[in-house]
C-alpha cells in the first residue's frame, strides 16, 4: 500500500468527537502501527487506537496485557500536555 493510500485510509477513521491535538497523536498511533495490520485485519488494529486513547485521553484503564501491547505499539510517542489522572486512592492520600 503506497503512502498516499496510507495516508488517505486512515484520514477516513478521524472521528468527530476527537479534537485534532488528539486525533495528531491517534493518528501517529494508526500509521506508526498499520503494516503490521494492513495484511490483516484493520478492525484490530482501530480498535487498539481507540484502547490507546481513551487511556491517554480519558484515564481508562484496560486489563494489564491489553494496557502492555497498547503501550507497546505506542512507544516513543509523545503526546503533549496529556491530561494527568488520578485514582480515589491518590486523591485521599493528598488530603491526608
Amino acid at each position: 500500500m503506497s503512502f498516499q493510500n496510507c495516508a488517505y485510509l486512515v484520514q477516513k477513521f478521524q472521528s468527530i468527537s476527537k479534537s485534532e491535538k488528539q486525533w495528531k497523536f491517534w493518528r501517529e498511533f494508526i500509521l506508526r502501527n498499520l503494516s503490521e495490520f494492513q495484511n490483516t485485519n484493520i478492525d484490530h488494529l482501530l480498535s487498539l487506537s481507540i484502547v490507546w486513547a481513551n487511556h491517554v485521553f480519558l484515564g481508562c484503564h484496560y486489563s494489564q496485557d491489553l494496557m502492555e501491547k497498547v503501550k507497546e505499539m505506542a512507544e516513543d510517542i509523545e503526546v503533549e500536555d496529556a491530561p494527568v489522572f488520578k485514582t480515589q486512592d491518590e486523591i485521599m492520600k493528598q488530603r491526608s
